[in-house]
């Protein structure tokens, strides 16, 4: 797993970092998964301030994009707390992996319900 972190309009931290490392691993065992083979997953993690005159509202925006296999995850998220943001991004990654993983499965079963339907139907037409 390759993470590239970056802030914009702000100072990045070793605070926020271990934050945001934190919260993809916890994506981890989704991601490891999908990774088959030599193919790694390429996670880009961006953080920045929307504006710098504002005190209040929302200010900070939280943006992820994973990319693995060719298949492109992503998220962004804006809050008025940065750690909100983060989590947030993880929640609807997670999800978003979630389906996908879930969709692959369902239509491997569909198949297999379906070849065992014909299967049988040929089995009861030479009887």
């Amino acid at each position: 797993m390759n993470i590239n972190f970056q802030t914009k309009n702000m100072e990045s931290t070793p605070a926020i970092y271990d934050y945001v490392v934190k919260r993809v691993t916890n994506l981890g065992k989704l991601l490891s998964k999908l990774e088959e083979g030599n193919n790694e997953a390429v996670i880009r993690f961006d953080v920045s301030k929307i504006t710098n005159h504002h005190k209040s509202g929302v200010v900070f925006s939280a943006d992820c994009s994973i990319n693995i296999n060719g298949k492109n995850f992503y998220s962004s998220v804006s809050k008025e707390d940065l750690y909100e943001a983060i989590d947030a991004v993880k929640e609807n990654l997670f999800g978003e992996i979630s389906k996908s993983k879930d969709k692959k499965n369902t239509l491997f079963h569909r198949g297999a319900r379906k070849i065992k339907e014909t299967i049988k139907g040929i089995k009861n037409w030479r009887k």
